[in-house]
């Protein structure tokens, strides 16, 4: 029951060309823009009583360096929330530079399979503010913006940072992400058994059913799972913010 009342939402903004937008499958040509500024978005998920928010610099995941970093500072210092900010962050420089503009924790993916071992240095430099990245498409692990797959198995490697001090493990479905089809419930909930590292949702939230779904799931899961992320759902208004967040809350649902 521990894991229900500690369940987050954490609404999405992924940033493409300094604005807002959601994609479909990780596909840039389909990103749709929902908003042309994303301090504002920000300050509305947290005006609805958000604590968390989930950033993603996706010109940065393909270069491989930081783009919209201007966007990422405003939202860092016109709101009070706890961002957790990935995409373009591959080496120990970049996780201090936002560490100390202001982010709560940084999300690490290619860096976690390319270059594990500064991913446990960041780790030991900043206990409880690394988070681990594992995007799949058709059950394999993508990186680089997920234009790369790999052959890594995704339990492989989320178990190479079992001991390393990773606050969560970001589980990603690319192949739901933007779809609205529904979470994978059983991956997500499989993975977080198999770890002692709690887990995020990620890809394919379409409503507050499958919330829902996802809190019974956890419920009778062994493993941990902090929370989901939500995005288009949210744009498109088929979830309503403040009701997201009060059945994250309700253990009765």
């Amino acid at each position: 029951m521990e894991a229900l009342r500690t369940m987050r939402l954490y609404p999405a903004i992924d940033l493409k060309d300094g604005q807002c937008v959601r994609l479909v499958k990780g596909e840039m040509a389909s990103a749709t823009v929902f908003s042309r500024q994303p301090a504002e978005q920000a300050k509305a998920f947290e005006a609805a009583g958000c604590d968390w928010l989930h950033v993603v610099d996706l010109n940065g995941a393909f270069a491989g360096k930081p783009v919209n970093a201007g966007a990422v500072t405003s939202i860092l210092k016109e709101t009070g929330l706890k961002v957790q900010l990935g995409g373009g962050i591959r080496d120990l420089a970049t996780v201090e530079f936002w560490l100390d503009r202001g982010a709560g924790r940084v999300i690490l993916g290619t860096l976690a399979l390319k270059a594990p071992d500064i991913v446990k240095e960041a780790c030991r430099r900043f206990p409880g503010r690394i988070a681990v990245g594992i995007d799949v498409r058709g059950g394999r692990v993508a990186v680089e913006g997920w234009a790369e797959i790999s052959a890594m198995p995704v339990l492989d490697l989320a178990r190479k940072f079992e001991d390393a001090g990773v606050a969560a493990i970001i589980y990603t479905d690319i192949d739901r992400d933007g779809t609205l089809t529904g979470l994978n419930v059983g991956a997500t909930c499989g993975l977080a058994a198999a770890l002692a590292i709690p887990v995020i949702a990620s890809g394919g939230l379409g409503g507050l059913d499958d919330i829902r779904g996802l809190k019974k799931a956890a419920e009778n899961s062994a493993g941990s799972i902090d929370g989901v992320i939500a995005g288009r759902a949210l744009y498109d208004g088929r979830i309503d913010l403040k009701e997201a967040l009060a059945l994250m809350k309700d253990r009765a649902c």
